[in-house]
């Protein structure tokens, strides 16, 4: 594995081990990491603010999560996101919060936020900003 595909792949299998009940926010048209947590067993919805074409067995949905609809999040056990803008962090953390999810980050280069949340090393980093459970230790790492 080398390239992007290599961070979709690492991303993909890390969150399809873990989660059942996933939401991937700026999906951008890119679904290997969704096809992969699916493949696993998991639910994927991808989310970005326009459609794409080609989904095929991907559900999609339209939103913009400065004003999220919040049907499309409930329940989820994980939100994350890979390259997504800086300034979509904030809303990204109330998101998760608000709906109980663990909030998983690829982010692009070395940007962080603020403190860069709990890294996590499953062939690339991750940065989990929110989790449902109040101790990072209880998770099960890579």
């Amino acid at each position: 594995m080398n390239g992007y595909k290599h961070i979709e792949e690492a991303i993909g299998t890390y969150i399809g081990m873990r989660y059942r009940r996933c939401v991937e926010v700026g999906y951008g048209g890119n679904l290997v990491a969704a096809s992969i947590i699916q493949h696993m067993g998991g639910s994927v919805l991808c989310i970005d603010r326009k459609i794409f074409s080609g989904e095929g067995q991907i559900r999609t949905a339209v939103d913009d999560i400065t004003h999220p609809d919040m049907k499309l999040y409930r329940g989820s056990d994980c939100i994350y996101a890979i390259r997504p803008g800086i300034e979509m962090m904030p809303d990204l953390i109330d998101l998760a919060t608000t709906v109980a999810s663990d909030l998983l980050i690829y982010h692009l280069g070395c940007e962080l936020y603020h403190n860069g949340g709990e890294r996590i090393d499953c062939g690339v980093i991750l940065h989990r900003y929110h989790s449902q459970i109040k101790s990072y230790s209880e998770r099960e790492e890579c």
